[in-house]
């Protein structure tokens, strides 16, 4: 089945934001600047924390001033003054690519406020114009609701996979085609000209300040719905060619029956990025069956091939041989491992209740979101391996009796340690 939009081909893609001509918001900076809005943005960048920008000033010494600094946000935004400051970089190595990195973009907390006050008035707009197929940085959709719907259509007979990537995508953001899409609903001058000074803010690296004449920064508070902005005339007009789209963020999948469609479908998508001035990732874009499996949103969703060890009637879970199945992509494990070893280096100067305590948010988190896939087996390996690393941890040698001393009852029982394998619903353990 295709999945078409129910409105008509604009005569452009930069119409599908406003394909039926709707009224456009022309006074919205003043909702922007009302005191309650700049509250409200307040807490939730409080919420969210984080690391100061360039200013050096943290979320706790935003606090200590707020009335003084949220009175000089308003005051500059209602007098057309306002000018944020060059966001900070930050690299994050990317895991398990040696000698690369992700290059975060950091506000100050005083732009962060701005840029969240900006969003609050900016996503009721946009959010009825986003189409059904995009799910990145949307309420009320999640990876597991992309991944749902990826399920269903693999399941009705689409193995056919386009798996794709978009290369460097806010890094390489065209500001005047985001700003010309903006302005299909949201005739505000000075709402615009805001959202200029934000991409145009400039870039703050080894003591220089860089200008942005391109791109939005990856850790700004505004560049996830910017991003979806830039991103509907594709999801729109792909959909309405018929193509089964699946979106997270710059991350995209189509299903199709034959792998001639698919083929057609990288072809037509990558015309229809370069309108946007956008380009696909051709190390990382590919045509797969989905016997040999693709990875999407960090996980590797494959067709079995093999046969199963215990006959159909003794399987509990119902699993039979040809079924889908999904699993933590590799990459995922060895950042999670990363993570936790990391955490439990023989010299970390804490005692093991309260190394319980800070290792337990990762494996929870960790664990919940792969906790539906087939993992049983993963999930019994790494509890192992965490108890391991407790045991090294504590007898400051890998090779010991941790197991006497420090036994798995007192681990999970009286210290709480979370157990990856409790989490997966169809599994309850002996107490």
């Amino acid at each position: 089945m295709s999945e078409r939009p129910r409105s008509e081909r604009p005569r452009r893609l930069a119409d599908w934001l406003n394909p039926t001509g709707a009224k456009k918001v022309h006074s919205l900076v003043d909702k922007v600047y009302k005191r309650k809005n700049l509250e409200m943005a307040w807490a939730r960048v409080r919420s969210n924390g984080g690391a100061g920008g360039v200013d050096g000033q943290s979320v706790v010494e935003f606090k200590r001033v707020l009335d003084e600094q949220l009175d000089r946000l308003g005051h500059e935004l209602r007098t057309d003054t306002y000018q944020p400051l060059p966001v900070r970089r930050h690299l994050i190595p990317k895991a398990g690519q040696a000698g690369k990195y992700r290059a975060l973009g950091i506000p100050t907390i005083y732009d962060r406020v701005c840029q969240q006050a900006l969003l609050n008035r900016l996503e009721p707009i946009f959010e009825p114009v986003f189409d059904d197929a995009s799910f990145g940085y949307r309420k009320g959709r999640s990876t597991k609701d992309a991944l749902r719907k990826i399920w269903k259509e693999l399941n009705a007979g689409a193995e056919w996979i386009v798996d794709a990537d978009l290369r460097d995508f806010f890094g390489s953001v065209d500001h005047e085609k985001l700003l010309t899409l903006v302005a299909q609903r949201v005739s505000d001058s000075r709402v615009l000209r805001l959202i200029r000074g934000m991409l145009k803010a400039g870039v703050l690296a080894d003591g220089q300040r860089l200008p942005t004449e391109q791109g939005t920064p990856q850790g700004g508070v505004i560049s996830p719905m910017l991003s979806n902005v830039l991103l509907t005339p594709f999801d729109r007009e792909m959909r309405r060619r018929g193509y089964r789209l699946t979106r997270y963020a710059d991350d995209w999948v189509v299903t199709c029956n034959t792998r001639a469609e698919a083929q057609r479908v990288l072809v037509e998508a990558t015309a229809l990025l370069k309108t946007l001035g956008v380009t696909l990732n051709a190390s990382k874009t590919r045509i797969v069956h989905v016997q040999f499996g693709f990875e999407f949103l960090g996980y590797k969703i494959k067709r079995g091939t093999r046969p199963l060890r215990l006959a159909p009637g003794k399987i509990r879970s119902g699993v039979r041989s040809g079924d889908l199945y999904a699993y933590a992509r590799q990459k995922s494990i060895h950042h999670f491992k990363d993570q936790i070893r990391q955490r439990t280096r023989r010299k970390a100067p804490l005692t093991t209740p309260e190394l319980v305590a800070e290792i337990n948010p990762v494996i929870r988190g960790w664990g919940l979101y792969y906790h539906k896939a087939h993992v049983r087996k993963l999930f019994a390996q790494l509890d192992r391996w965490i108890l391991r690393r407790l045991w090294s941890h504590r007898f400051k040698r890998w090779r010991c009796r941790g197991w006497k001393q420090l036994p798995e009852r007192h681990l999970y029982g009286e210290l709480g340690l979370v157990r990856l394998i409790a989490l997966i619903p169809s599994i309850r353990l002996r107490e």
